[in-house]
């Protein structure tokens, strides 16, 4: 796929030309990640000194588990891709933990990783029937398959529970500990969002993460280069589902409930939305966004209109006057490329 015609590629954002490299990415690439991980350690026990309001404590649980989630569109956002089926990943991954856990009575780490197996080999599947599409084409195709897995789950019968989804879903349970509380599970939450951020910072950092980061800016001088642009959109269409999935997997165990509904178009939409934000072509867009946009719906969740408007307002405010988002204010302030 041509990324120069996929919507929302980086480029068209950024209004710079492929062979600029963005500030985002070089501030990802030229190590100010010794600077940064500090503060998220701080960020990620900064809700351990609220521990006395559940509700906080449970804003910090979503706020990580949508890292994660977010970690992964971003991912495949890199390479020119932008899928709009990232929720019914994030479901795969939940109810096949899900079902896992409460049929065939699997161990929680053994269900997680059920569902991020399954998730990943949808994606390969997927990915190669859809990946040579362009443009609106590809963005179309990941949006019915989104809706066709909905649809797959409501009529699943006692398999997936319908329309009425699966409750009484047993709480995490790690080496002998059992996360059946709002700041337990907070802890493994963080640290799972904590890890998927390292992963992503290691991988960009080597050549693997730099021939994405050529596929999204260039595709035909990638090419040219000898790098495969299928071969690396499959490998960050793969590997982001699997975000999705894992996040999905935790999600479920969390709620201790899942149901169709729970991963319709919306929130693909709203991961696109936390994207756009915190900002794309960088490890940090995702957390920025995340932490901005995670709130807003449960701040506004009695006037679903209300939420709707704070969307639409955000997202053409910062398309409008930061079109790298939130991460560009960084960029700006420690100059071109972060140097």
């Amino acid at each position: 796929m041509n990324a120069s015609h996929q919507p929302l590629s980086r480029n068209e954002s950024q209004g710079v030309s492929a062979t600029t490299s963005s500030p985002t990415t070089s501030t990802t690439k030229g190590g100010r990640w010794s600077i940064w991980i500090p503060g998220l350690l701080a960020l990620f026990a900064l809700p351990l000194l609220l521990a006395g309001n559940p509700f906080y404590i449970h804003l910090a649980v979503l706020i990580c588990l949508n890292i994660i989630f977010v970690n992964g569109l971003a991912l495949i956002n890199r390479t020119g891709q932008l899928s709009f089926c990232h929720a019914a990943f994030m479901g795969m991954g939940a109810f096949v933990a899900v079902i896992c856990t409460t049929r065939l009575h699997t161990p929680f780490f053994v269900s997680v990783a059920a569902g991020v197996v399954a998730s990943m080999v949808i994606a390969f599947l997927l990915g190669a029937v859809i990946l040579r599409l362009q443009g609106v084409y590809f963005v179309l195709v990941t949006f019915c398959f989104g809706e066709l897995f909905r649809l797959v789950l409501l009529e699943g019968g006692d398999l997936t529970g319908g329309a009425n989804g699966i409750a009484n879903i047993p709480p995490a349970s790690l080496l002998g500990f059992t996360f059946d509380s709002k700041l337990a599970f907070y802890g493994l939450a963080a640290v799972c969002a904590f890890l998927s951020i390292v992963l992503l910072i290691s991988l960009f950092k080597t050549p693997k993460g730099n021939s994405l980061d050529a596929v999204g800016d260039n595709p035909d001088l990638a090419e040219a280069s000898g790098i495969s642009i299928q071969g690396s959109q499959m490998f960050a269409f793969v590997l982001g589902s699997a975000f999705a999935g894992f996040a999905g997997a935790l999600l479920a165990h969390y709620l201790g409930f899942v149901s169709p509904e729970s991963f319709n178009q919306h929130i693909s939409v709203a991961a696109i939305i936390m994207l756009v934000i915190g900002g794309r072509g960088s490890v940090l867009g995702p957390i920025l966004g995340a932490l901005i946009m995670t709130p807003l719906p449960e701040l506004f969740r009695s006037a679903i209109e209300t939420q709707n408007i704070m969307y639409g307002i955000t997202l053409i405010l910062v398309l409008k006057f930061l079109p790298m988002g939130l991460v560009g204010i960084g960029a700006k302030l420690f100059g071109k490329g972060g140097k």
